[in-house]
Parts: C-alpha cells; sequence; structure tokens
C-alpha cells in the first residue's frame, strides 16, 4: 500500500496537469501543413512524451529545491513534497529516471531534436536551481522555455519554424509569466518575499508596465505575421488575419481574471477552467486549421 501511495503522490508531483503547455511542440505540424502526415505525426507524438518526462523531473527537482518555501506558501505547501506526503528519495530517484528517459528518447527521434531538448532541460534545471531567483531573467527563462518547445516540434519532423511564428510565441509566454508573477504577488501580499525571494523584487506597478508592453507587443506580432508576404506565399491564404480577434480576445479576458477576478497564477488551470477562453482557444485553432488546410483556393 505504501508504494501505492508513493506512485499517486509521484503522478501528482508530475504536475500532468501541466503537460498542456507541451501542446506546444505540436504547432509545427499545423502551421508546417503535417497534420494529416502519418509520419510527422508519430514524431510529434514522440516529442511531446519526451517533453512531459522532461518537465516532470524539472518539476520533481524544482519542488526539492523549494521545499521549505512551500511549505510557508498557503497554496504550495499542499504539494505532496512540500506536504510531507511524498518521499524526498523517491522523489530524487523518479527525476533521474524521468530525464534520462526523456533524453534517450529525445535522441531517437533525432540528433537535431536531442540538442534542443537538452538546451531545454538545462534551461529549466538552471531556472529551477538558480536563475528563478534573479529579476527579469527568471520570467524570460520560461518564456524561453516555449520557444524551445516550439523549436523543437519543429525540428523533430524536419521542418523549418516562421521565425514570427517564435517571437510570437516568446511574448506570449511572456505574458502570461508576468501576469503569473503579478497574482503571486497580489495573494502572497506582504509576506511575498518570504515565500519566493523574487518576487520581492518586483512590485504590481512593475509589473503593470511590463505587462502592457508585451501585450501590445503580442498582438502587434501576431498581426504582422498573418500579414507577411512570406506567411501568405507559404500558407496559400491571406485570411490568416481573421483569427487576430480571438488572440485580442483571449489576452483581455485573461487580463480580466488576472485584476478583476485575482486569477492567473496558474495559466493551466485557467485554459482548462475558463469556458470562455476554452472556447476562444478551440475556435482560433478551428480557424487556423480551416484556413491553412482549405483556404488555399481562396487566398
Amino acid at each position: 500500500m505504501y508504494l501505492v501511495r508513493q506512485l499517486k503522490q509521484l503522478f501528482i508531483s508530475l504536475r500532468p496537469h501541466q503537460w498542456t503547455k507541451n501542446l506546444v511542440v505540436l504547432a509545427a505540424l499545423i502551421f508546417a501543413e503535417r497534420l494529416y502526415h502519418v509520419p510527422s505525426l508519430r514524431l510529434a507524438g514522440g516529442a511531446f512524451v519526451a517533453f512531459c518526462m522532461l518537465s516532470g523531473a524539472v518539476y520533481l527537482v524544482n519542488d526539492l529545491a523549494d521545499l521549505e518555501g512551500d511549505r510557508r506558501h498557503p497554496v504550495k505547501r499542499m504539494r505532496p513534497l512540500a506536504a510531507g506526503l511524498l518521499s524526498t528519495s523517491v522523489a530524487k530517484a523518479a527525476a533521474l529516471a524521468l530525464a534520462g528517459a526523456g533524453l534517450g528518447g529525445s535522441f531517437a527521434i533525432g540528433a537535431r531534436f536531442a540538442a534542443v531538448a537538452v538546451v531545454y532541460f538545462v534551461s529549466m534545471m538552471a531556472y529551477s536551481l538558480a536563475l528563478k531567483n534573479v529579476v527579469v531573467v527568471d520570467v524570460l527563462v520560461v518564456a524561453m522555455g516555449f520557444v524551445l518547445r516550439a523549436l523543437a516540434g519543429a525540428v523533430a519532423i524536419g521542418v523549418a519554424f516562421s521565425h514570427w511564428l517564435l517571437i510570437c510565441t516568446l511574448l506570449f509566454a511572456l505574458f502570461l509569466a508576468l501576469a503569473k508573477r503579478r497574482q503571486e504577488l497580489t495573494l502572497l501580499a506582504g509576506g511575498a518575499a518570504e515565500h519566493r525571494r523574487i518576487l520581492g523584487e518586483y512590485s504590481p506597478y512593475l509589473l503593470d508596465q511590463m505587462i502592457a508592453v508585451v501585450t501590445a507587443s503580442t498582438v502587434v506580432s501576431y498581426a504582422l505575421y498573418t500579414l507577411a508576404p512570406e506567411t501568405i506565399s507559404r500558407l496559400g491564404t491571406d485570411r490568416l488575419v481573421w483569427t487576430l480577434p480571438f488572440v485580442l480576445y483571449g489576452i483581455l479576458r485573461y487580463l480580466y481574471l488576472v485584476h478583476q477576478k485575482e486569477e492567473g497564477g496558474n495559466p493551466t488551470e485557467v485554459l482548462l477552467n475558463d469556458r470562455p477562453i476554452l472556447v476562444t482557444v478551440a475556435l482560433w485553432a478551428a480557424t487556423v486549421v480551416t484556413l491553412i488546410y482549405h483556404g488555399r483556393e481562396s487566398g
């Protein structure tokens, strides 16, 4: 029974609800028009699994490194390691096993994919152990994690990924990271720095200024991407700009949740639990697929 309980708590510590972040790996399938290409689907699926293993290992290391701070946090103290429900030795062994399996599987997919996976894993480990305490660098590293996921998906199936999309991915991920910092700062109030040292370097006003800059940059970059001549030529349609209202609404809705509902501390939970955002993402994805795969004749 002890082993079963440990395995259950270990699975919770891997944060399976956060694996939705790794769906960014599949972006290249859509924008490179490989969505119906079976070999590419298999490679992308393998890439997704590899990143789930690597991110799971990173989450365990992060929880081990933040053990004392998490125990003083009103929400994170419920995590298995902080609550004493998961043995630290089990967590360390699982982290090593997942890292080994994820990196080993990456090399099986291809050397270039493995190189990106290694950079992702090393940068996330550096974040967990040190960089999360360096102001501004902390949110940039989190955002770069999403860029590396997107790049890895393209490398896995052997296609070039648009620089515009990499820029949009970076900016949008940075928007989410900054919004998360703001929500944490608001939730923890005066004791923020005690729970996470880096929060003492930020203020709601500073974060609002940063979010304003990144929000505008994200929207403009996405609009420019949809209207870029190379995008229209490659995808065969000039109507991708029709998806811009979904992007605008999604960002504004997220800002509403952060400022008015004091949510946004966990972007994944917002995505899965907020129906308007969930519907918006679904409509955006459906529109993108329709325009790319069925809009050439009218492009």
